[in-house]
Parts: C-alpha cells; structure tokens; sequence
C-alpha cells in the first residue's frame, strides 16, 4: 500500500459536550505553517502525567521515540508510536491518562497551538 504524501496521519483528543474526554481519528496536511509560539522536547515522565488529567493548551505532541496506549474517559483507548500525531484539544474536565505500551520510554515534542490557530486537523469519515 503506498503511503499518502499529502497528510500525516493524527488523533485529537477532544472534550465532549457533556466535558469528558473522547478522541477522533484523521490527518493532517502536510507542509502547513502551525501558529506557534514556542515548543518543548522531553523525554521525562512524571508520575501525575500518567493519571487523569486535561492537556494544559491546546498542542500537537510528536513522538519521537514510545509507544503510549492512552485512555479516554468511556474507558476507550488509542495507540501513540512515532508517524501519528496526538492533537490535544481536550483542556477542561477529567481529561485523558496514558500508560506505555512498551519500554519505559517516551520522547516527544510539544507544539502548543496559539489561541486562534488553525490546527489543520481533518477528521476520518466513519
């Protein structure tokens, strides 16, 4: 199958109306300009990361290196490895927690989106 050129693909974690936490699987387009400001790069996991909790803005997360399985608030869950994009849009509410799937490693990049920027993120057609 041969890869698509044109988008990368990406899961957003969302805020339902009720405030839980919830996700959407779809895409990114390629070679789009991200409002940002700044951008961090870790590779530490403190142990409230690991529990309930919002994303503290509204960012991209890139990882680099990690698989994570990360848990929605229906107890729902999704697979985080390096080639797709966690947008992390829910920041009020319970939020969402994460364990790793494999090693104990997770190198990742934040991208925090600024207040009125695009996030380009075009949800999969269920």
């Amino acid at each position: 199958m041969k890869e698509n050129q044109e988008y990368i693909p990406a899961i957003r974690l969302i805020n339902a109306p009720d405030g839980s936490s919830t996700f959407e699987t779809g895409k990114i387009p390629v070679l789009k300009t991200i409002a940002t400001t700044s951008f961090r790069v870790s590779n530490t996991v403190e142990e409230w990361e690991k529990s309930d909790h919002p994303a503290p803005r509204r960012q991209y997360v890139v990882t680099v290196k990690g698989k994570i399985r990360f848990k929605v608030s229906s107890g729902e869950t999704f697979l985080i490895e390096p080639g797709i994009i966690l947008l992390a849009e829910d920041v009020e509410g319970k939020g969402h927690s994460w364990q790793f799937e494999e090693g104990e490693t997770w190198e990742r990049i934040y991208i925090p989106i600024t207040d009125q920027g695009e996030s380009f993120f075009i949800p999969d057609r269920n």
